[in-house]
This record gives structure tokens, sequence and C-alpha cells, in this order.
């Protein structure tokens, strides 16, 4: 995923797509098809058979979303940012933010 610039737990922006404008926070990633799932955004049906340990019906639950269709939320700038990356003195690579270059990993 373009050297995992999206992890779980960040804030993204829909850029595109029927979610436009709308924002969550990533719950998985899914390195090899270069997808996230972001929480109540993608809201597809799934219709479950009833099984042994319990009842089925119509599940409710989130689908993936291709990564070029969102964008870092940064906490600094409150906008959708792209990311950079930086080495720092100690030789740890770190995420910064492209608009304000506030570091995004703590």
């Amino acid at each position: 995923m373009q050297g995992k610039r999206l992890k779980k737990g960040d804030m993204v922006k829909v850029i595109s797509g029927k979610e436009k404008g709308k924002t969550g926070k990533i719950l998985k990633t899914i390195c090899d098809k270069n997808q996230i799932i972001v929480e109540k955004l993608n809201v597809v049906k799934r219709h479950k058979r009833p099984d042994a340990k319990g009842k089925g019906g119509i599940l409710e639950k989130e689908g993936p979303i291709n990564v070029s269709k969102v964008m870092y939320v940064c906490n600094k700038c409150d906008v959708g940012v792209r990311i950079g990356f930086r080495i720092l003195e100690d030789g740890a690579k770190v995420r910064v933010c492209k608009k304000c270059n506030e570091t995004l990993d703590s």
C-alpha cells in the first residue's frame, strides 16, 4: 500500500464515489488489494443463513474502499492532506503532513 501511508485508526475523508465528503476511522487495511474498511462508510447488506449458533437475516457491514478514493485528515489542519515521509535523527521513519509539516506518528 505505497509504503504504508494509511494505518488502522487513522481518520480519512472520502474524495470520490457515493460516500464523497464523509469522514471516518479506518477499521482494517487490506494491503494486497490496496483497500481499506472505514467505520460506518460504504455499508453493504449481506444475507446470512441461520446456523446452529444463531439466527439468519440481512446483516449490514462495511465494504472495502480503494485507497485512492480517500485522503488522510490531519489533526492540526483538519482537512484532507497528502502524506510524506521523513527520517528523524535517531533513524526512525515517520509520516508527515505535506501541508503543515506536522509529524503524524507519535
